[in-house]
């Protein structure tokens, strides 16, 4: 499926829809690898605490990912360009880094894992609530995303690290029947 169809698709979708309208939705109760698109109004259960009380203009900006290392330098431009938009410049370095590892992993790891799944999309999402903005990687993969403690010959095994310490918070979200959602919350 091409970059142009899956655009076209969600942009298809009527407002009526229960994707786009999350006060009329009843809750879905699975989400897959092949049909996630943040809904308006997602955000990580596991990081609703950080929330402020009221949240003023919500946003969300989607990027389909080509299934080659070379895709993660366009994941990056994408992210940087978005929160330009949003003029929340100030998240851009550690946004940069994140998105880098996020996306390093979900394209060597989580396709590779998708044996039966090769040829679906790699996701990134960016959701705004006020000045929190949450990355959301979504790949076809089952395989679950861990901290690790390289060896010190090891040349790479520290990214979830970096997302760690560089993030409010971070975790991720299996998929129905198959794939996850991994993400961070920054702030300024």
């Amino acid at each position: 499926m091409h970059v142009h169809s899956l655009l076209h698709l969600h942009m298809s979708l009527s407002h009526d829809d229960p994707v786009q309208s999350a006060q009329t939705a009843p809750p879905r109760p699975a989400w897959t690898a092949l049909d996630w698109w943040p809904p308006v109004g997602w955000w990580p259960d596991a990081a609703r605490d950080l929330l402020p009380g009221t949240v003023s203009s919500p946003a969300s900006a989607t990027f389909v990912l080509p299934p080659h290392t070379e895709s993660v330098h366009s994941a990056r431009s994408f992210a940087l360009g978005t929160l330009t938009g949003w003029r929340l410049d100030e998240l851009s370095e550690n946004m940069e880094l994140i998105v880098s590892e996020l996306a390093t992993n979900a394209i060597r790891h989580g396709l590779r894992l998708a044996r039966s799944h090769v040829g679906e999309p790699v996701r990134l999402s960016l959701i705004r609530r006020g000045t929190l903005v949450t990355c959301a990687l979504n790949d076809p993969g089952a395989g679950s995303p861990t901290l690790r403690d390289p060896s010190p010959m090891e040349v790479g095994g520290l990214g979830l690290h970096i997302v760690e310490s560089l993030s409010a918070r971070w975790g991720w979200a299996p998929l129905a029947p198959y794939g996850k959602i991994v993400w961070a919350v920054l702030r300024p």
